[in-house]
């Protein structure tokens, strides 16, 4: 089979990096030794612990972030003098904010390292959050919170590939896990916090984005002072001037010395191949569009929780707000489903002589699919105030579980069958999920409103009933449509 134009033009950038260094050979290109402590694959236990709360901590700043002003929008409406449906824009601009930022950061994160990707970012949400909280129009308000979130995307893009720094393919799934546990967690926290310092009168709305500040910043500087690079390429180079500094010779090297920010390097890389694969892969295309609606009903169902417990049942905004916790106790409880796939999914990998399964990925899926459904049309017919009210929250952890399984092993599948592209396929996902987020929240007041609860959750439902097939035709499929694919590689024997 003859290359793909992807893959020649990328051996064709490596050959031309590596002119200047062609007559030296590969006896002088640096790399690791065996057992070498700086490589981050041979950090301790212990150490690889915290590495990982700390990336954790840097996802969970961006995702508190997206809806920490969910439950202050009732009095941003007062303070401001604006419409309701406005203010739901606090949270729609900061989820649109990530579907630009990893374009940004992706490409630093690949140049200059995880830290350079991730740190300044972490600082400027600190910055943008405190202007948020002194913003004195609804103008400054609203963008403060998209550069927020343009700022808070940088982790979320990037801590997953540090994981892959530190871990291999076959214990990486359990710190997948804690990150996939901040994604939901942030959003379906924040509200409590949010309405409880919106409650207390000696506080106010500001104080949410204030206490965002706090605690973005209190997270930056631990990671300033304590988070390693982590980026192996990155590690090489600063060895290979380290070794011609000591050494006095010149003949040592590493392909990373040539790797420079270039425009074209930006748009070829992230912004024209995610784009192209969204559209020419079918698996791409299901699995992103999915993923993105279970993302974006996640925030929407953010936006319904006010209706139907403050609203409807008369209950108090902080109250209320504690129902949104059912979501992050839905996900946490889920967790065991995909854990148990973990030993199957080893089994099929060792069988394929350690070449990733993407399809062992999919059991967990199949249950993902029918919880998230069953989710919506339960709590849509739960919702009303004559129901009693732990209907509509074991409806909310259904929702929830729903969303962390499906989520997770979409991303895992991504990655497991575009391989070196992997990247630009959840670059796919994250672009289009971030576009849902932020579209979707502002129709759930009018679409709840006119419909009812009842209707409009139960025809949610019913278009993520139109997802149900998905991992069953991956599963028998799958290795067909990655034979037919240009970008995915399968490797036969």
């Amino acid at each position: 089979m003859a290359p793909s134009p992807e893959r020649s033009l990328y051996t064709s950038s490596i050959m031309k990096g590596l002119e200047s260094r062609s007559t030296q050979g590969d006896n002088h290109k640096v790399s690791f030794d065996d057992g070498e402590t700086d490589n981050p694959h041979n950090f301790s236990t212990s150490r690889k612990a915290w590495v990982t709360v700390q990336l954790a901590a840097l996802t969970l700043t961006g995702s508190l972030g997206t809806s920490i002003t969910s439950q202050a929008q009732s009095a941003i409406e007062g303070h401001f003098d604006i419409s309701l449906q406005l203010t739901v824009m606090t949270l729609a601009l900061f989820v649109l904010g990530f579907a630009f930022g990893p374009i940004i950061w992706a490409p630093i994160s690949e140049v200059y390292g995880r830290r350079w990707s991730m740190l300044p970012a972490v600082c400027m949400l600190g910055l943008f959050s405190i202007g948020s909280a002194t913003s004195r129009s609804p103008t400054s308000l609203l963008v403060t919170r998209f550069f927020g979130g343009v700022f808070g995307s940088a982790p979320n893009s990037n801590a997953t590939a540090a994981l892959g720094d530190i871990y291999s393919a076959r214990t990486r799934g359990v710190a997948m896990i804690m990150l996939s546990l901040c994604v939901i967690g942030g959003p379906t926290v924040s509200p409590v916090i949010g309405s409880a310092l919106t409650s207390n009168p000696d506080l106010g709305w500001r104080w949410t984005e204030y206490a965002e500040a706090i605690i973005v910043f209190t997270v930056f500087f631990v990671t300033l002072f304590c988070l390693p690079e982590t980026f192996g390429p990155l590690l090489l180079k600063r060895k290979a001037v380290s070794l011609r500094r000591e050494t006095g010779d010149e003949a040592y090297w590493h392909p990373h010395e040539n790797e420079k920010m270039r425009f074209n390097n930006i748009a070829t890389k992230y912004l024209s191949r995610p784009l192209r694969m969204l559209i020419l892969e079918p698996m791409v295309t299901c699995l992103a569009v999915y993923a993105a609606f279970v993302y974006g009903l996640l925030f929407l169902t953010l936006e319904v929780f006010p209706i139907v417990f403050h609203e409807d049942r008369g209950w108090s905004l902080f109250h209320s707000s504690l129902t949104s916790l059912a979501l992050f106790v839905g996900g946490v409880l889920a967790t065991p489903i995909n854990l148990a796939n973990q030993p199957l999914y080893i089994r099929a990998v060792k069988a394929n002589k350690g070449r990733p399964v993407p399809e062992a990925r999919l059991p967990p899926m199949m249950v993902g699919c029918c919880l998230f459904p069953a989710g919506l049309f339960m709590f849509g017919w739960t919702a009303a105030p004559r129901y009693p009210w732990p209907l509509s929250v074991v409806a909310s952890a259904f929702i929830g579980a729903g969303f962390n399984i499906v989520f997770q092993q979409s991303l895992n599948f991504l990655v497991d069958v575009y391989g070196s592209y992997g990247a630009s396929a959840v670059a796919a996902t994250t672009i289009l999920r971030s576009l849902l987020a932020f579209g979707l929240p502002l129709t759930a007041r009018p679409m709840f409103r006119n419909l009812g609860v009842g209707p409009a959750s139960s025809l949610l439902g019913g278009v993520s009933c139109l997802a149900l097939p998905i991992p069953f035709i991956f599963k028998r499929f799958g290795r067909k449509l990655r034979e037919k694919s240009s970008f995915a590689p399968v490797e036969t024997g």
